[in-house]
């Protein structure tokens, strides 16, 4: 950052660290075991889509890439009710880390494209032999995870408790973003 821009008062906003995902794999573990939370096998990626051809031939190129193994279920493209598209890719839930790969996979690709602005967050969910959810969700523009419960059967309700347990319990091991106002609800995620 220039002179002009600290007395202006501009600041750059933090770079992503796509890398902070292969943590995941890693805290999947500690929320096996201290939460009883199981990886559910779903991971997704969330970005505004661009106009044109050069968007669609990347998004295209990304979908191939992730559908190249034929015993992996295909590929789910969708649109939420804020016009974002999700990106859902499916694994076994025991390869956390090759479901964070390829969403590592998508973010750079699409990033490398040009496309990163555009990117908004990634999802990995988890749950519970009583029905609990939580998603750990990577802000792009952050570099941090928050993790996001919704209420099983409540209409848009979040179990804000288990959001604060499973903060706490990943506080050392995953950049968790510190500001709550950031914990998006992300109600209608695919895979959550």
């Amino acid at each position: 950052m220039g002179f002009w821009d600290v007395i202006a008062g501009r600041s750059r906003p933090k770079q992503a660290n796509l890398d902070a995902l292969f943590g995941v794999p890693s805290a999947a573990i500690t929320l096996q075991v201290s939460l009883g939370l199981e990886p559910t096998g779903s991971g997704a990626v969330c970005y505004r889509a661009a106009e044109g051809p050069a968007f669609r031939q990347t998004q295209d190129e990304v979908v191939a890439l992730l559908d190249a193994d034929p015993s992996a279920p295909p590929v789910e493209v969708t649109r939420d009710e804020f016009g974002y598209t999700w990106l859902l890719n499916r694994h076994d839930p025991a390869d956390v880390s090759g479901l964070v790969t390829d969403l590592h996979a998508v973010n750079t690709s699409l990033e490398a494209q040009g496309f990163g602005p555009g990117l908004l967050c990634s999802l990995v969910p988890f749950a519970d032999a009583g029905g609990r959810r939580v998603g750990l969700v990577y802000l792009y523009k952050q570099g941090t995870f928050y993790p996001f419960a919704p209420k099983p059967g409540a209409n848009r309700q979040r179990d804000n408790l288990l959001e604060i347990q499973v903060r706490d319990t990943l506080g050392g091991e995953l950049p968790v973003e510190d500001d709550l106002s950031r914990w998006l609800a992300i109600w209608g995620a695919p895979g959550l």
